[in-house]
Order: C-alpha cells, then sequence, then structure tokens
C-alpha cells in the first residue's frame, strides 16, 4: 500500500496512552483536522486537556470503553512494557487499530504482537519530527510506517492520511530497517551530543561554522531526556555495535596521529 494522500478524510476517534510534550504536539495537529481526541496517561494531564478540548481519563478501562477507532502509544521507550501489560483489554469494545510512535519499532511491534488481542490491527510508526523541528508545519517532513498487521485498511489509510495531507513524506520501511538505519543516524547523533555535553563544549568567539554545527549538536541532544537517548540503546539491537564502531573508530584515529606525530618527529624540537 502506498501513502494515504489519495483516500478521502474521515474524523476518527483517537486515544492517545501517555501524554507528554510529542503525543501533545501530534495531538494539536489531529484536532485542528477535526478528529475526536481522548488521552489517558500515568501524570494528570486533566488540566491541560480541559484547556485543550480534550477528554482525559484517569482510569484506563474507563479510556479503553470510550469506543476509540484507533488508540495510539506515545509512552516512553523505557516504559512500553509495564504500559502495555497494564492495558486491560478485555475492556476493548471493537477490534481497534493500534499506532506507536516510538523512536524505535522492533521493541514495540514485539510487544504489541505479544499483548494485544489478535483481532486489533498494528500500525508501527515513527514521526521523523519534534515539537520544535515541526513547529511551522509538516511539510516536507519524514513519517515512516509498518503496516505490521493491518486488516481495516480504510481505517489505517484515514490515519496515515492525518500525516500525508500536512505534506509528510511518506516512508514505508519495516521495523527492523528503520532501526538498523536509525542506530546509524539517530542514536549516533545522540551519542555525539551526549559526548560533546560530557566535554562541557561551549562556543568560543572564534568558532568556525562546523565547530558551531557540533554546539548544535550537543544543544539538541541534551534537550531530550536521558531516558530517550538510553531507550535508544537499549531496546535497538543495532545501537550497540554503533556504540563498539565509534569506540574502534577513536583509537583508529588515535593510532593514526600518534603514527604520524613519530613520522613527523624533528629530533631538534623534541631536544626542548
Amino acid at each position: 500500500m502506498s501513502s494515504s494522500s489519495s483516500c478521502q478524510p474521515k474524523t476518527l476517534r483517537i486515544g492517545i496512552i501517555g501524554f507528554g510534550p510529542f503525543a501533545q504536539f501530534l495531538a494539536k495537529t489531529m484536532m485542528k483536522q477535526g478528529h475526536c481526541i481522548h488521552v489517558t496517561s500515568r501524570s494528570d494531564y486533566s488540566e491541560l486537556c480541559t484547556d485543550l478540548g480534550i477528554l482525559f481519563f484517569r482510569d484506563m478501562g474507563a479510556f479503553l470503553e470510550s469506543d476509540n477507532e484507533v488508540i495510539m502509544i506515545s509512552t516512553s521507550i523505557l516504559s512500553l512494557s509495564q504500559v502495555v501489560e497494564s492495558i486491560p483489554f478485555n475492556c476493548l469494545k471493537r477490534p481497534t487499530l493500534f499506532v506507536d510512535v516510538l523512536s524505535v519499532k522492533e521493541h514495540p511491534k514485539d510487544v504489541l504482537l505479544r499483548m494485544m488481542p489478535r483481532e486489533c490491527d498494528l500500525l508501527c510508526t515513527h514521526p521523523m519530527f519534534g515539537p520544535e523541528s515541526g513547529k511551522d508545519g509538516w511539510e516536507d517532513l519524514t513519517f515512516m510506517y509498518d503496516m505490521v498487521r493491518i486488516r481495516d485498511q480504510p481505517l489505517c489509510s484515514s490515519f496515515l492520511h492525518i500525516f500525508s495531507s500536512e505534506g509528510c513524506k511518506m516512508l514505508e520501511m519495516t521495523c527492523e530497517k528503520h532501526d538498523r538505519l536509525a542506530a546509524q543516524s539517530q542514536f549516533l547523533t545522540h551519542t555525539i551530543g551526549r559526548i560533546l555535553s560530557e566535554m562541557e563544549v561551549e562556543p568560543t568567539p572564534i568558532d568556525t561554522k562546523g565547530f558551531q554545527k557540533l554546539v548544535q549538536v550537543k544543544e539538541s541532544s541534551v534537550k531530550d531526556s536521558f531516558d530517550l537517548f538510553s531507550g535508544l540503546f537499549i531496546h535497538n539491537r543495532f545501537a550497540r555495535q554503533q556504540m563498539k564502531n565509534l569506540e574502534v573508530a577513536l583509537e583508529k584515529t588515535k593510532e593514526k596521529l600518534q603514527e604520524r606525530s613519530k613520522e613527523l618527529q624533528d629530533p631538534i624540537i623534541s631536544k626542548f
């Protein structure tokens, strides 16, 4: 199936589990499009939801009984298993499309396929943007998705239309391929940023353009929680190899510098 840009828009009843900043960011566009949003979360977002015109449920059972067509899971990576285990799936009133929006893909796919009812569909996604990069709209921003188990094609297409209609680049990809590529890009970027943060790298009066970009990488990485960073490592099986590759590359670079230093060592200068 291609992206949903050709399907007719349909107003959806979307339930969201986990209502942190990223879910709030997505929900605002969904509401702008006319979709009905229900929310449940471990933290109390009742006041915020009231301000946004969203129905907030403290009780997970009541949330599941509110007849959502789609349930979007937007928890932290580290808490996903615990949250899914706590879901009373028997309260569902209908076969439901479950959608995850986590930054790793194989982990939520495995957890949800193992725990959710077989009659429910599963769409694994990763919007490759957030509140900062998407603050001026989603045009040309990438939305990755994997239709893991889809029998209700019109419902799946209607959900994907939320993103395609905003101008996202719709990229269909397996969860495995996503995690392999994300380890080379997202995880590596976060790792470099965290290393620069540990080094307490700061702007200087003589910054080059390249160094300015490194500072931006550091500042962007530390804006995200350490839980997110550790989740990218713990629950992406390809991340460990990238960490090893980084360590090996650093050692090789040091060895090359040491060898060149020996080659160019001036016996006269070395006396001083």
